[in-house]
C-alpha cells in the first residue's frame, strides 16, 4: 500500500489575484483554497490531478523562477500529461502563449513549456 498521494510546487508569487487569474482563466484550473479571507496572500489551484500552492510573501520577496537563476534548468514543474496534443489546443485556443510549442525536445519529451503569471515554467509532457 502506498502512503504518499500527491506533491505540490510552492511558488511564490507577486500578486494572488492576477496568478489565480492565470491558472483559473487561461488554464481552466479550479480554486481549491484562498484565504485568508478579506484580504488573501495564498491559495492552492488545481485540475485534475494536480495542484500547485501560490503565495504572496511581503513586496520585497519576489518570484524566482528557475531560468532567472539557472538558464539551462528552465523548468520550475514537469506536469506529466497523458495526452498532451490535446491540452496544448484547448490552451492554443483560450490565447495562452507557450515558451516552447508541442514538440519532441531534446530529452525526447513530448508536449509543451509555458510560463505563468510570475514567469514560473512549467512543462506539460510525457516520454516520447
Amino acid at each position: 500500500m502506498t502512503n504518499l498521494n500527491h506533491i505540490m510546487p510552492f511558488f511564490i508569487v507577486d500578486q494572488i489575484p492576477a496568478s489565480v487569474s492565470f491558472y483559473v482563466d487561461k488554464l481552466g484550473f479550479e480554486v481549491h483554497h484562498i484565504g485568508p479571507d478579506g484580504d488573501p496572500f495564498w491559495a492552492i489551484v488545481g485540475r485534475d490531478n494536480i495542484a500547485i500552492m501560490l503565495k504572496g510573501i511581503t513586496p520585497d520577496v519576489k518570484p524566482a523562477p528557475n531560468h532567472t537563476r539557472h538558464p539551462w534548468a528552465a523548468w520550475d514543474a514537469y506536469i506529466s500529461v497523458a495526452d498532451p496534443e490535446t491540452l496544448f489546443e484547448e490552451w492554443k485556443s483560450r490565447g495562452v502563449t507557450f515558451r516552447q510549442p508541442l514538440q519532441v525536445n531534446g530529452d525526447n519529451l513530448f508536449g509543451f513549456e509555458l510560463a505563468d503569471a510570475d514567469g514560473y515554467v512549467l512543462f506539460f509532457g510525457r516520454p516520447e
